[in-house]
């Protein structure tokens, strides 16, 4: 795993070894894709502003989020089905994340079930993205058993009354191979995505399972059924934030869900500003994803007010090739690049990121 020294290069291996019907569900966005582009270029719009001279010491990493100690203010966001990826699939992401001290999210729709990802990796700090489906018993038994194997938060999705048109997979007609399954359901729920009649199998598995009907009053519903954390996943505007804090969520994950959602919307770090400043009265950590492929992507999103960056694609990237050595590999690039992006940038922990230290590049461009 040593040779790839970069997430770029991982994408590059992963996209050569994977499977048509993987790949281009992995890696595609929404219709003309515009979003899933400026996912990453509104990153690079954004410039550091290095201090000098301030006297380095040790160089720490950590944070803590909801109590729990982290290595690094780096998580796994959830991806869905990734035996597609790798055998081992979220077993093997898991236990990456076990061993590098970083949190790791598991999808709803995952080819690996909660207590296989319990078992796999006991002791990483594990949280549980959750659709709300039609049928409530359902969700219910999701959330009972995630807390009952010792996840940590619940990631509630919130921008999904359905999935969004994705041409890739309507093109392919993608299904999900007869080998896997949908290893959180019996019977129906875990074997419906395996055959499409028109378009994605995986939009018309979600099309009469997922309830179109939620508002916001569904979080009370959801306390009540758990003492976890719930993290509103999912949200680009700031009275949307604050309705989800208000409504009793603890964490805002700003998120376009990779861009694979609504083609058009702003990319995840044009809209944390606005999210962080309309909850800054509020006790609530606030998370990003989407578009973050280098150290200094994480470095702007913790200046500009996120307690943590998670990463999907990734993950899937380092997954496929070399299962949970290739997500180390990933881990361990991105840890190296923030070590390296702390120092020279005069910030030697979390605590002295703060807002100046990123300009928009339209600061530097009035001549």
């Amino acid at each position: 795993m040593e040779k790839y020294i970069s997430v770029k290069e991982l994408e590059d291996a992963a996209l050569a070894l994977l499977p048509k019907n993987a790949r281009d569900y992995y890696k595609s966005g929404a219709t003309e894709e515009y979003t899933l582009a400026e996912n990453r270029r509104a990153f690079q719009r954004l410039r550091i502003r290095p201090k000098c001279l301030v006297g380095l010491a040790a160089c720490d990493l950590s944070t803590t989020i909801f109590g729990e100690k982290v290595s690094m203010p780096l998580g796994i966001s959830p991806t869905a089905m990734q035996r597609m990826a790798h055998p081992d699939g979220e077993t093997a992401n898991v236990r990456a994340a076990q061993t590098e001290g970083v949190i790791y999210t598991l999808s709803t729709i995952s080819t690996s079930s909660i207590e296989e990802v319990a078992e796999a990796a006991p002791n990483a700090i594990k949280w549980f993205q959750l659709y709300i489906y039609n049928d409530r018993e359902v969700t219910r038994k999701l959330v009972l058993r995630a807390e009952q194997a010792g996840f940590k938060a619940i990631a509630l999705t919130v921008d999904t009354p359905l999935f969004g048109i994705r041409r890739a997979d309507i093109r392919n007609k993608f299904t999900l191979p007869n080998h896997l399954k949908l290893a959180n359901f019996d019977g129906h729920l875990s074997t419906k995505i395996h055959s499409t009649g028109d378009g994605s199998g995986l939009n018309n598995y979600v099309n009469n399972l997922f309830d179109k009907s939620l508002t916001w009053g569904e979080i009370k519903w959801l306390k009540s059924i758990t003492k976890l954390p719930i993290v509103a996943k999912g949200i680009l505007r700031g009275d949307d934030a604050v309705r989800a804090i208000e409504a009793g969520c603890d964490g805002i994950l700003v998120s376009n869900h990779g861009a694979r959602q609504l083609d058009g919307v702003p990319s995840t770090i044009e809209a944390l500003p606005e999210i962080v400043e309309a909850v800054k009265n509020y006790n609530v950590e606030v998370f990003l994803d989407g578009g973050v492929t280098t150290g200094t992507d994480v470095y702007k999103a913790l200046a500009l007010g996120a307690k943590m960056v998670f990463v999907g694609r990734p993950a899937i990237w380092g997954l496929t090739v070399g299962g949970e050595a290739g997500v180390q590999r990933m881990l361990s690039i991105f840890r190296k690049e923030l070590e390296y992006t702390f120092q020279i940038a005069g910030t030697p922990t979390i605590e002295d990121i703060t807002k100046d230290m990123v300009r928009h590049e339209s600061a530097y461009s009035r001549l």
